[in-house]
């Protein structure tokens, strides 16, 4: 097994997961078989990563997060202090749906709040902010700012997480990296700088 990340004396990590280098695994997290762990990762303590789980570069996962198999985070995904993912929409104890997991992807740069819960097959958008507590219960747009239960739409978000204000020609300006975003037919674009 590679040994380029660390992992804390209480961790327990399984057989056959890939985990990559520079990442970090802290108290009492599991990390089951058949997981696929990037680069420069940084996992809290009692974190759960399930098998067939994809986690891709620089994911932070705060404290207290399961993961389970269905999951796909693309790299630089955000998972705050108990946020939850769901992967089955019928859950019974006495009835297996194993091999019925639904997907849910978490695309590039995303971030999910304290407590936010993510009901499984609702992928979320590229930088798109999910505020804390917030249930998500259908697909996010990329860059939008979401809150509430049921979740919904409030907001547009920069890449460096900050709100996005349009002018009258469907322009906004990050405050803090000077990046220009066009609204167009209810879609972020970001311009590139000229």
């Amino acid at each position: 097994m590679n040994t380029d990340f660390f992992a804390h004396a209480t961790a327990v990590i399984d057989p056959g997961c890939k985990i990559g280098k520079g990442t970090k695994i802290w108290h009492f997290s599991h990390i089951m078989p058949h997981c696929e762990i990037g680069e420069n990762c940084n996992i809290g303590q009692n974190v759960v990563v399930s098998p067939e789980v994809i986690l891709g570069k620089n994911v932070k996962i705060q404290n207290n997060v399961s993961i389970y198999s269905g999951v796909i985070c693309e790299d630089d995904v955000f998972l705050g202090p108990s946020m939850v993912f769901t992967n089955v929409t019928n859950p019974r104890s006495a009835v297996n749906r194993r091999g019925q997991y639904e997907k849910t992807r978490v695309k590039k740069g995303a971030s999910i709040g304290a407590n936010a819960t993510i009901v499984c097959g609702n992928d979320i958008g590229e930088y798109a902010f999910i505020g804390a507590g917030a249930v998500v219960t259908k697909t996010v747009k990329p860059y939008a700012l979401v809150v509430g239960n049921p979740s919904k739409q409030i907001g547009w978000m920069s890449q460096y997480g900050h709100r996005l204000i349009f002018d009258d020609k469907g322009i906004a300006v990050c405050p803090e990296s000077k990046e220009k975003y066009k609204l167009v037919q209810d879609q972020v674009i970001k311009l590139e700088n000229k």
